[in-house]
């Protein structure tokens, strides 16, 4: 009975969030679904002409966030950011220590990496938008357990909608297996091909902070980025 009992006021506290949320932006009805009992509400985002807006709305739904026990040992809440109207979304799995102490994305060593791929790619970071699925740093950078991943993700698929970008690149194992929907996957299997998520090609690749233990895949990361470029139509 006591676990009902905070289905409900879980369920209850994420629907008063999404109906704030979309006060914010001036909707008066909510078209609403539920996926699972754990995930956020679903809204549909199509009404929304002004990303940049909607972004700040949703970044006051996440709020001082206590969804989930990540909280407790947190410095701040790593969002996300970049470009609005990014043709690319680059997508992580959890802020490290850096980005934990910055609130942003992808600023530590595997942020320059992951910097120096995006310019090589002839972008330039501000020009795509990156994100990870959970939002707060997992306790001496372990793996995000289920969940606090169930309790994040409906923010990374509004972030997706929002932005709506020609691409995703998922970043490392938890990203993409999220994202695809079948934890039995393995990123060394599924990394170099596109899938699907929700009419948006999604490639996943090594995660950068894989690479820098193993450099020798740097290449094969560099491959899946060309497959990307060659979908947006930027190489022949």
């Amino acid at each position: 009975m006591k676990s009902e009992k905070i289905k409900k006021t879980n369920l209850l506290e994420n629907l008063k969030h999404s109906i704030t949320f979309y006060q914010a932006l001036g909707f008066e009805n909510l078209p609403i679904r539920f996926k699972k009992r754990s995930q956020l509400p679903v809204c549909d985002l199509s009404q929304i002409k002004n990303k940049e807006a909607a972004l700040r709305a949703l970044q006051e739904e996440i709020g001082d966030c206590r969804r989930c026990k990540l909280w407790y040992k947190r410095t701040n809440i790593v969002v996300g950011e970049g470009n609005p109207d990014a043709a690319i979304m680059f997508i992580g799995e959890a802020p490290g220590r850096e980005e934990d102490l910055q609130a942003r994305p992808f600023v530590g060593d595997a942020g320059m990496l992951l910097t120096r791929l995006i310019e090589k790619m002839g972008f330039r970071r501000e020009e795509v938008y990156i994100a990870n699925i959970v939002k707060c740093r997992p306790p001496m950078n372990r793996d995000p357990e289920t969940d606090e991943i169930e309790s994040c993700r409906g923010f990374v698929e509004k972030q997706i909608e929002i932005i709506n970008p020609k691409v995703i690149i998922s970043l490392g194992r938890i990203s993409a297996l999220t994202l695809i929907g079948n934890e039995k996957l393995k990123i060394t299997a599924i990394r170099g091909n596109f899938f699907d998520y929700k009419g948006i090609p999604l490639m996943p690749t090594f995660h950068p902070a894989y690479l820098i233990r193993n450099p020798k895949d740097k290449w094969l990361t560099w491959s899946d980025a060309q497959k990307v470029l060659e979908r947006l139509g930027m190489k022949g």
